[in-house]
């Protein structure tokens, strides 16, 4: 550590560690030390005491974690939560959701975003990973809030070359924007959405230029079985066809509830890094009857990360639930109660979810040089005590409401529950005026159409 002031000391708090394994463990009365935005040291409190800082955070009785990360968003649906449902999936997007989304104007999106935002930095989220529409205007409300994003802007084959050529100019244009914090994909919406000859052309498109792709894929089984009656193939076989699961950059499917045996032995061939972001919430409201296969998964080294998918279809971001649901559901779906275990969990909410939005070597993890994106969690209510087992307190007790801090680039965007960087009431009042016109359905009018 070097002799002049470090920007900010946190201390006396139980850190969450990776060791050389990769196992999830807790190193108590800690101290973090964070200059220019990266993690300096992890040592002890009594090492940090006498050490100078621009700012200390006294942490005693508080757990460090990495930030969480929410692999799979659409930021802006918060304007949507709950305008669809108790539906089938179809009739979701056909009937209520594309409908309404024809209707989005820029400023929409500015202010779901910053709603979503707020929703996320409260929770503890310190990166997410978008995937939607007029991308510039998230991309703003990013770099102005503070918080770290993967942003790709979405776009369907019935747009013809257009969209695929806007995707790529806003990838190329915000690529390291928000001094590094945003990092960018190309985002073709689905194989159903996307035609053969447009998956491919994105494939290339990504070689050429770096860029990693993040598209919706086996979703869930109707639309596998839907592949293989028509066409003989499956979704993921579909990208493998395209190329897009040889990109050197990186491949993100969102969902992967439909990936069946046949799909394991493709993904394994992999010449790129693929990921998976699982977001379980929206599969259990929606009744599908598969979810996704985290341990064939894990088994075939592909790693999962956690998601929420947007608020119109799961009605939160909150990520917590999501680690806690993924741990419960894949207990019952495998019908082993040691998987997943907490610490495992854990393990999908940090590193596997770093990795999946193509950060591993920069966040995921509290270590030196990786950068100062932290979450402080108050374990002192009497739903977390008392303690007997850290990681299940995290993962089964914990909620996103314990979450007192929150630290992205070593820059507090929360402290104490109180948000630094936005105002909510404004955002509610302005977004408040803008719904009647948003979910107004009269004009008969939809962006695309659900078939698979």
């Amino acid at each position: 550590m070097t002799s002049s002031p470090a920007d900010l000391i946190i201390t006396g708090c139980t850190v969450l560690t990776h060791d050389d394994h990769e196992e999830v463990g807790f190193a108590d009365d800690a101290a973090i030390v964070v200059r220019d935005g990266a993690i300096e040291a992890v040592t002890s409190a009594a090492a940090a005491a006498d050490l100078a800082a621009g700012e200390r955070i006294d942490a005693r009785g508080q757990v460090a974690m990495p930030g969480l990360i929410n692999c799979h968003t659409h930021a802006p649906m918060v304007a949507l939560r709950g305008v669809a449902e108790d539906v089938p999936t179809e009739e979701w997007f056909n009937d209520v959701v594309w409908p309404i989304e024809s209707n989005l104007t820029e400023k929409d999106v500015e202010l779901g975003a910053r709603l979503a935002c707020a929703e996320m930095i409260r929770g503890g989220v310190t990166c997410f990973a978008d995937h939607y529409f007029s991308m510039d205007a998230v991309a703003a409300v990013v770099a102005e809030c503070g918080i770290r994003a993967h942003l790709g802007e979405a776009y369907f084959s019935s747009q013809g070359a257009q969209g695929r050529e806007k995707s790529l100019e806003f990838a190329l244009r915000h690529r390291g924007g928000a001094r590094g914090r945003i990092t960018t994909a190309l985002a073709p919406h689905a194989p159903y959405t996307v035609d053969d000859a447009d998956l491919a052309a994105t494939a290339a498109l990504a070689r050429e230029h770096g860029l990693p792709v993040h598209i919706h894929a086996s979703e869930n089984r109707d639309q596998t079985e839907a592949g293989l009656a028509r066409h003989g193939v499956t979704p993921i076989e579909v990208l493998a066809r395209a190329g897009l699961l040889d990109i050197e950059a990186g491949l993100l499917i969102a969902h992967g509830t439909g990936i069946v045996e046949r799909d394991l032995a493709v993904l394994e061939r992999a010449g790129g890094p693929v990921a998976v972001a699982t977001a379980p919430r929206g599969y259990l409201k929606f009744a599908w009857p598969t979810t996704t296969p985290v341990r064939a998964l894990r088994e075939i080294g592909i790693p999962v990360g956690l998601a929420t998918d947007g608020a119109a279809s799961n009605n939160s971001l909150d990520v917590w639930e999501s680690m806690a649901l993924t741990a419960l559901i894949q207990k019952s779906t495998t019908g082993d109660p040691r998987w997943l275990t907490s610490r495992q969990a854990l393990h999908h909410a940090t590193l596997q979810s770093a990795r999946a939005v193509g950060l591993g070597d920069v966040i995921g993890a509290l270590a030196p040089g990786r950068r100062a994106d932290i979450v402080l969690v108050d374990l002192s209510g009497p739903h977390t005590q008392p303690v007997h087992d850290l990681a299940a307190t995290l993962v089964h007790s914990a909620r996103s409401g314990d979450v007192r801090t929150t630290i992205v680039d070593g820059r507090v965007l929360m402290r104490d529950r109180e948000l630094l960087t936005l105002d909510v009431p404004a955002v509610v009042r302005e977004l408040g005026e803008r719904i009647p016109a948003l979910l107004d359905r009269s004009h008969g009018r939809r962006i695309q159409d659900y078939k698979t």
